[in-house]
């Protein structure tokens, strides 16, 4: 079982990132994971840590299957796959209308066969074949890497309701999974089948200041939840009468009566907080429901950064 925190870590600078990324190892975690929204991009900071901490699994969660054409995703992919043998593990999904439409002007169509199609020619290109095709949502003509890696990443598929969880499983080696609670796995993981990596992004909060982490996890739930994908989501995780209030204050656009109506349940479910101690108990709830590896997401507001990383370590 894999115990990854997400980098690069917040109010860091990717130059100072050495020190941290070489503790890592030494205090216990397994891996280190990056994602693609509005900060770095997926990959600089992984082959900072490829070069710094030669024992960390790196992976991506995610690399968006929009916001890169397909060769040009298979070259990065190659590039961190030979900076780091064996080590890495190239996570794709679709993101989100607002990553992909709004912020980058791309159309956010037929995500599901999107991210089909590039796993499919990420498969053959990452093996080192000459791709010539047309895979429906985009075509390929004459590519082949010109330096494929020698041992090719496996290919995790973010996924949230059954479809793309399903698609992880079967054309993926697994998948990853975020903002859900542990007893949510029990309903997540059966979807991607058996034997098969799961991977779950889990926000930690280590912080007994709970009027604090509420106000926080409010703010940050509200951000994502009432994104469609998500919101469609947590209707299918069965939460949508608990959430129900948020969605329509959101949408008749009061944001204060929106995070009002947020209840703490909620908050209790998907960010873990107390003491360290704690939250690295409710860690454990995740693997013992089935994940394979997690990934912390340490909300640092109030915090020293550091030294919550280093309480967040596994014992």
């Amino acid at each position: 079982m894999g115990y990854g925190i997400t980098v690069p870590f917040d109010g860091v600078p990717l130059a100072e990132h050495r020190s941290w990324f070489e503790e890592l190892a030494g205090l216990g975690y397994t891996d280190a994971w990056s994602s693609e929204a509005d900060g770095t991009d997926a990959f600089s900071p992984l082959a900072l840590a490829a070069a710094w901490a030669p024992s960390l699994r790196l992976g991506t969660a995610i690399v968006p299957v929009f916001t890169r054409g397909p060769a040009l995703m298979a070259q990065s992919a190659a590039a961190l796959a030979e900076a780091a043998p064996g080590r890495f593990v190239l996570g794709v999904g679709t993101s989100s209308d607002v990553i992909v439409g709004r912020w980058n002007g791309i159309p956010f169509e037929e995500p599901y066969r999107r991210t089909r199609d590039t796993v499919r020619f990420l498969r053959r290109a990452l093996a080192g074949e000459k791709v010539d095709e047309d895979f429906g949502t985009f075509e390929v003509r004459g590519f082949r890497l010109g330096r494929p890696p020698a041992t090719p990443p496996p290919i995790l598929v973010a996924g949230l309701r059954p479809g793309m969880l399903r698609l992880a499983g079967r054309e993926g080696d697994g998948a990853v999974i975020n903002w859900l609670s542990a007893d949510d796995v029990a309903k997540v993981v059966p979807e991607v089948g058996p034997g098969k990596e799961v991977v779950a992004r889990v926000f930690a909060f280590p912080s007994e200041d709970t009027a604090t982490v509420r106000a926080v996890a409010r703010r940050m739930i509200a951000a994502y939840l009432n994104v469609p994908v998500y919101a469609a989501f947590h209707e299918w995780l069965g939460r949508g009468p608990l959430l129900k209030g948020m969605w329509e204050a959101w949408k008749a656009g009061d944001r204060k009566a929106a995070l009002d109506a947020i209840p703490d349940q909620v908050v209790d479910d998907l960010i873990l907080h107390g003491s360290a101690a704690e939250v690295r108990e409710k860690v454990g709830r995740y693997l013992e429901n089935g994940v394979t590896t997690v990934t912390l997401a340490v909300v640092s507001v109030g915090l020293d950064l550091r030294e919550a990383v280093r309480g967040l370590a596994p014992r």
